[in-house]
């Protein structure tokens, strides 16, 4: 081995020196960013692999759901819940799952389902849907308080004219026209003018004597 001349040797003893007193520290904040970033992949192939299976699961929920046996659908919603539970398949099997429980005139089952939902799903949407669902079967059981309940939750800006809509389709069930005239009206304005459901929300409000009010929102709307 060649001998290091003075300045070689300096500078390996002041590494040596250096060494001494932060090698620890650096190895173990290597260490840390290693098993981080080790941390991080396997985190990302875990919810890679689970995105897959929730979604095999989910192919599997909406064959079973094709073939209208609902003792079938019960078992498969429950399967998907237990191991998916707060993934959005399982939440847009809970959606269909409330749907094809009041089509076959199972309102309790479908209402659970869709309650599920509301509370469960982080996706705005898909909790949104939820809750106008759910509003909707409360106001075919005259469960008026608890329809408005539900509908007492933030709504995102795309859902909440039809938010209003359903208070106004409650109010009315109760004989209380003025509050329906008000919340159809909070709908109407924040509808689009091209969106074909808000032509029903005007024929709601002429069919309440609000006709021309009506007609002076939509002057509004086109200024």
């Amino acid at each position: 081995m060649a001998h290091l001349d003075l300045e070689e040797q300096e500078q390996l003893d002041q590494f040596k020196h250096f060494w001494k007193s932060y090698g620890n520290f650096i190895t173990n904040v290597l260490l840390v960013v290693l098993l981080g970033v080790a941390g991080w992949n396997g985190w990302q192939y875990w919810q890679r692999s689970e995105a897959t299976k929730a979604a095999a699961m989910f192919e599997e929920f909406e064959r079973v759901a094709r073939s209208g046996d609902i003792t079938r659908v019960d078992r498969a919603l429950a399967d998907i819940k237990d191991k998916f539970g707060s993934h959005l398949y399982a939440h847009q099997a809970g959606l269909m799952a409330g749907k094809l429980y009041a089509q076959a005139g199972k309102p309790e089952q479908a209402q659970a389902a869709l309650r599920w939902v509301a509370d469960k799903s982080g996706d705005e949407g898909c909790a949104s849907l939820a809750r106008l669902r759910l509003a909707g079967l409360q106001l075919d059981a005259k469960a008026y308080d608890d329809a408005l309940k539900t509908l007492g939750a933030d709504f995102p800006a795309a859902f909440a004219p039809l938010a209003d809509d359903r208070r106004g389709d409650i109010f009315l069930a109760q004989d209380q026209k003025a509050r329906a005239v008000e919340a159809y009206t909070r709908a109407y304005k924040a509808m689009d003018d091209r969106m074909d459901y808000r032509r029903l929300v005007e024929v709601k409000l002429i069919a309440l004597g609000a006709g021309p009010q009506a007609d002076k929102i939509a002057i509004g709307a086109a200024k």
